[in-house]
């Protein structure tokens, strides 16, 4: 019988210890990494929550923003800028969700690979470009002719939202399994009839998820739409063929002014704006996970 080389095993436990060592080491930096920015997070939030908490009041959500006799914003309210907000990002959600699950939908399931990687990468590009150029695009598009308005703005958000959409409900479809789309197609369903009735729904969650990401996305951005949607008048309006005010807008606005008041005022506006991003961003990892675990399920 030949005996085992004592330096052998003696090399191989050190080449052991070293991974294990090295495996704890990097596990530890990827926990001190989370653990900061979950600390700088925190900082922000109470940061923020700090400078304006004297403005959180029932008047900031009930009460329109007030304008001065010299056209500056003064202390009252922002209930203008949430509806604004609302029906702008609404709007704008109403363009861009059917038009990016549309493009995804005929990239993942009808065009060929050559179609497919030039859109694809024509996604990518347009997730890159700045907010400020897609303002400005549509500024010269549609508000040299019109005139500013909540549509205008709207659409601005739209174009930023719409690579978001297509790209998460692309990678939402590409998980489906080929056996659901094969048991479709063997029952005698046309191509298309398979892909809406049984493809698309399995990913209902993750087009979800994406739909709120992209709100999350854009429900921040000021560039657009101060091109599109900021000369507003004073009161709360709801007609989005009039210009809208935002609440990033506001928060641009107030800071401009010297009043602390103002200031506060815009503190609160950038909580409330976090909190909602927070919310949203909660809500669709909740959706991504119940998607994954039924897609799971399915396979």
């Amino acid at each position: 019988m030949s005996t085992a080389n004592p330096s052998v095993l003696e090399r191989r436990n050190d080449r052991l210890v070293r991974r294990r060592v090295v495996n704890r080491g990097m596990e530890l930096l990827a926990w001190l990494a989370a653990a900061l920015a979950v600390f700088i997070l925190g900082v922000v939030v109470w940061s923020v929550a700090k400078q304006g908490a004297s403005a959180l009041n029932l008047d900031f959500f009930t009460k329109p923003q007030g304008v001065s006799a010299f056209g500056e914003p003064i202390k009252q309210g922002l209930a203008n800028a949430f509806v604004g907000t609302f029906v702008i990002v609404g709007l704008a959600t109403a363009m861009a969700l059917p038009f990016g699950i549309l493009i995804a939908i005929y990239l993942n399931e009808f065009a060929p690979r050559p179609i497919r990687n030039v859109i694809g990468l024509t996604l990518d590009v347009l997730a890159g470009v700045p907010a400020i150029v897609i303002g400005i695009f549509v500024f010269g598009l549609i508000v040299v002719a019109h005139g500013q308005s909540g549509y205008a703005g709207a659409f601005a958000l739209a174009v930023l939202m719409l690579p978001f959409v297509a790209r998460t409900t692309l990678e939402g479809l590409a998980l489906v399994p080929d056996s659901l789309r094969e048991a479709a197609l063997g029952v005698g369903a046309p191509r298309w009839r398979a892909t809406l009735g049984v493809v698309v729904p399995q990913a209902r969650g993750v087009i979800l998820t994406g739909a709120t990401l992209a709100i999350a996305r854009v429900a921040g951005e000021t560039a657009p739409l101060l091109f599109t949607s900021s000369l507003v008048t004073s009161g709360t309006h709801w007609d989005p063929s009039q210009p809208l005010q935002t609440v990033p807008v506001a928060i641009y606005e107030l800071l401009d002014q010297s009043d602390p008041a103002s200031h506060a005022l815009a503190w609160a506006a950038a909580f409330v704006l976090i909190v909602f991003i927070l919310l949203v961003s909660l809500t669709a990892r909740w959706l991504a996970t119940r998607s994954r675990r039924k897609l799971a399920r399915a396979a």
